[in-house]
């Protein structure tokens, strides 16, 4: 137990496995980093955790009202959560290659642009609400401390992906651009975690 977090260490895992799932973000990370280098890889990078952080507290207001309002209600959220982290990952692995997205990244303005496509993903604020009270001990959690830290662990996490991620698109170029068949690999390697973490989290209650 750490500060509330029910199972810290799968928490961590689950967010390293979400960070890893082709997505905008990973996008934006890319080709920040081929139009500005380093520099514009870590803005970008800072520019997702920005959005990130936003939306995780928008999130935290509602868990934490709920939590305090109606304990089985939070109960029910847990449930739901776990479900939705398993449906969410059988899409992932039904689903075929579609259209990737286009990203016009802007010179100079890389943490503006990485920040906006994070925040502009209303069904972020879902997961995360989906997400957190999975990994919250209704018994011993510490408030807001306890979001406080699960919101430090991620920024912390994204932080350190991210600059793994521009480094290596950095040193790497051309061989680092998406490749349809490395991110079809990521993306059935996601969606088993997820729905494995459901399950686990599910039957654990």
């Amino acid at each position: 137990m750490f500060f509330g977090i029910a199972d810290y260490a799968s928490f961590v895992i689950a967010i390293i496995v979400f960070l890893m799932i082709p997505g905008p973000g990973n996008l934006a990370l890319i080709t920040s980093t081929g139009k500005g280098g380093v520099r514009g890889g870590l803005a970008a990078t800072l520019g997702v955790i920005g959005g990130d952080q936003v939306l995780m507290w928008l999130a935290v207001a509602g868990v934490a009202a709920l939590l305090a309002a109606y304990p089985p209600a939070f109960h029910g959220v847990q449930w739901l959560g776990a479900g939705y982290l398993a449906w969410l990952g059988l899409r992932m692995l039904l689903a075929r290659p579609g259209d990737k997205p286009v990203l016009n990244i802007r010179a100079g303005h890389y943490f503006r642009q990485a920040f906006a496509i994070t925040l502009l993903n209303p069904k972020a604020i879902v997961f995360y609400m989906a997400f957190f009270p999975l990994f919250v001990d209704p018994a011993r959690h510490a408030g807001l401390a306890t979001f406080a830290v699960m919101a430090a662990t991620i920024a912390v996490l994204t932080f350190l992906y991210g600059l793994i991620v521009t480094v290596l698109t950095h040193t790497l170029a051309e061989r680092l651009r998406a490749s349809p068949t490395i991110g079809r690999a990521l993306t059935r390697i996601a969606a088993t975690f997820m729905i494995g973490f459901g399950v686990k989290l599910a039957l654990s209650r």
